[in-house]
């Protein structure tokens, strides 16, 4: 397995992870939606898309955002985070955490922080268990 980055040509396999994560389009505009944001993501100097490559399939993905903070460094942040639930608990998701700090590591990052929701208990484990600790409560609201 290599991880390396997101291309255009990796726009549809990426969607397709994603909705392993979350709801994902339900009709053709949407889905044509989706593949305009993931174009712009991958155009954008500030952002990233890991994939990770088992053979010639895209088993895995991290998106990274590099922001600059006021009073810090830059830090990065990592929105989303998914691996194919076929190839969980195989060291994908090591891999791209491992490549995301390096990407850190390279652009004298701060820190690397990421979110995961409450009810991801399995994911919040596998967090702590690569060093990743909780700092802080997350709050929003729907626009």
């Amino acid at each position: 397995m290599q991880v390396r980055k997101a291309s255009k040509k990796d726009t549809k396999p990426i969607l397709e992870l994603l909705v392993q994560l979350r709801p994902g389009p339900s009709n053709k505009y949407q889905y044509n939606y989706f593949v305009k944001i993931i174009q712009k993501y991958l155009a954008d100097k500030d952002k990233q898309i890991l994939v990770a490559v088992a053979g010639l399939k895209i088993v895995g993905l991290a998106s990274l955002v590099f922001l600059p903070r006021l009073n810090q460094k830059l830090e990065l942040w990592i929105p989303e985070l998914v691996v194919d639930s076929k190839y969980r608990k195989k060291g994908v998701g090591k891999s791209l955490i491992k490549s995301c700090m390096d990407a850190a590591k390279k652009k004298r990052c701060f820190r690397i922080r990421l979110e995961s929701g409450n009810k991801r208990r399995g994911s919040h484990a596998f967090y702590r268990k690569i060093g990743f600790e909780q700092y802080a409560l997350s709050f929003q609201k729907l626009a």
